[in-house]
């Protein structure tokens, strides 16, 4: 009976590790979504046309075709659609927009005419 025990103890804890790295996989994929639909957002609030939209999703998807080995095929679409996301132009030049507003707001002595 003790044996039998154990290996219900053991088999518990093989299940509790499987449980904690699925956790935590799914944690990775939830951050990196929230990622996806923070850019998202932003492009939207831009007003990024829906065909260049459809073009980096159509690239994201092209790029994806052949998942690569070791990597979470799910992961992989994200990550390649964050980063296909974020090296859009619009987003680009609003983040050097920004920048330089910030910029000409930290410099007191600059003058605007």
């Amino acid at each position: 009976e003790l044996q039998q025990k154990l290996e219900e103890t053991d088999l518990l804890k093989m299940e509790l590790q499987m449980l904690e790295t699925e956790r935590v996989r799914l944690s990775l994929v939830e951050e990196k979504l929230m990622d996806v639909l923070q850019l998202l957002q932003q492009l939207r609030d831009l007003n990024i046309p829906k065909r260049a939209l459809g073009k980096i999703l159509l690239s994201t998807l092209e790029s994806c075709r052949d998942p690569q080995p070791g990597k979470a095929r799910l992961f992989e679409v994200l990550d390649t659609l964050y980063q296909e996301l974020a090296a859009c132009e619009l987003l680009q030049s609003q983040a050097l927009e920004t920048a330089q507003s910030r910029q000409s707001l930290a410099n007191p002595l600059l003058i605007s005419c």
